[in-house]
């Protein structure tokens, strides 16, 4: 015959908060793997634990962000029409650098793996498997989903150095604006051939 300790107020008090972590927890788990489940049907891995934790990374990040904007003390306006064109410009290129220039291929080889070539002076990658590997594999390697990290990133610097980032967002809008240009002229060229 077993025999049982009596239990405190103090033991009941504990168990009623860990049934609802419990409870929680059970009910994540199955949402967890009935998502994941979906999507072998797919065949695309999606790894919800590195969303989340690339999620809560965002959200730390840009709360430290605001505090820092916020601890400094100075007023920060909204941008202007010309910051928000250089600064959409320079999302878009310092996205697309970040995405698919061979050059950071090194960067982005820990989560992605060579598909081939892409665009000119691009590569085509693929994340690699594992729930945060691949999440960030999947951030690394997608200009789109890039645009929005540096987008904030951006906006961060017109609030804490201004002058700062408008020289760093017009070279980066020359680059995007020459990359239009090249573009232009090699369509030129096939159309005279």
């Amino acid at each position: 015959m077993t025999q049982t300790s009596p239990t405190t107020p103090e033991d009941d008090e504990a168990a009623a908060h860990v049934a609802p972590l419990s409870a929680a927890r059970r009910w994540g788990t199955r949402v967890l793997n009935s998502y994941e489940q979906g999507s072998e049907n797919a065949g695309d891995e999606r790894p919800l634990g590195g969303y989340v934790l690339l999620l809560g990374v965002y959200g730390a990040l840009t709360s430290a962000a605001v505090l820092a904007v916020r601890r400094r003390g100075t007023a920060v306006e909204r941008p202007g029409a010309a910051d928000l064109a250089l600064l959409t410009a320079a999302t878009f290129r310092i996205s697309r650098t970040i995405a698919k220039d061979a050059v950071l291929a090194p960067v982005r080889a820990p989560f992605a793996t060579f598909q081939g070539p892409g665009g000119p002076g691009e590569v085509m990658e693929a994340p690699r498997p594992g729930h945060v590997r691949h999440a960030v594999g999947e951030l690394l390697t997608c200009p789109f989903c890039m645009t929005q990290w540096v987008g904030t990133a951006g906006l961060l610097g017109l609030a804490l150095a201004p002058r700062v980032t408008r020289w760093v967002t017009s070279g980066m809008t020359a680059v995007a604006a020459a990359d239009a240009l090249h573009f232009a002229y090699a369509r030129l060229q096939q159309a005279s051939h």
